[in-house]
């Protein structure tokens, strides 16, 4: 895994945004490679003045939606037998299949949202959103707002630890989960405060 990572680390130092795009691309497309290791990589380079953080946040946003898009147009073609009988050939694992569709069985097309900044789900919410033929538009609209803040927040935690960014490789379950609690809390106070005004 350390070398394959490193082969990873080496593609985006060569080939910079282009190589973002395609591993963020991958990662979407059920491929396991951690969002940590790209963004956060990506956030060193922009630490060291050799990306800027916008073309940075670009990159990753088409190369994931391009991914979840393609994921999406699997399941809602293939549908869960065909995800089942030839996802091992592509390192999908059932279980975390499982785990994506448990989510989207609980809170709907939300949960293409919110899933977006979790470990393991967000890699694998767009198969059952697929599954589930839901609307194209809004699949990609809760796609785009849950990604978007997501890819923000890695960026800017890599430039922030700079040369330490490997940290992030550590605890990144950690936090997704606390950044999504703060996301909901923030949320929550928004709309709470425009109630009361109302």
């Amino acid at each position: 895994m350390e070398q394959i990572s490193q082969m990873f680390l080496n593609f985006i130092d060569a080939y910079g945004y282009v190589a973002v795009a395609v591993l963020m691309a991958m990662e979407n497309a059920c491929i396991p490679v951690p969002s940590e290791l790209i963004l956060g990589f990506a956030g060193y380079l922009v630490f060291a003045e050799r990306m800027t953080f916008g073309g940075a946040i670009v990159a990753g946003m088409i190369g994931g939606m391009l991914g979840s898009i393609f994921a999406y147009v699997v399941g809602h073609t293939g549908g869960r037998k065909f995800v089942d009988k030839y996802g091992k050939y592509f390192l999908i694992k059932k279980s975390h299949v499982d785990l994506a569709q448990r989510w989207f069985d609980k809170y709907g097309i939300r949960a293409v949202f919110f899933s977006r900044m979790l470990p393991v789900v967000r890699t694998f919410i767009s198969l059952p959103a697929g599954f589930a033929h839901v609307n194209f538009k809004a699949f990609l609209f809760y796609t785009f707002a849950g990604s978007l803040p997501w890819t923000a927040l890695i960026l800017c935690a890599g430039v922030f630890l700079g040369e330490n960014w490997k940290y992030l490789l550590e605890i990144g379950h950690e936090a997704s989960i606390a950044f999504i609690v703060i996301f909901v809390a923030v949320i929550a106070i928004i709309y709470f405060r425009g109630r009361r005004k109302k």
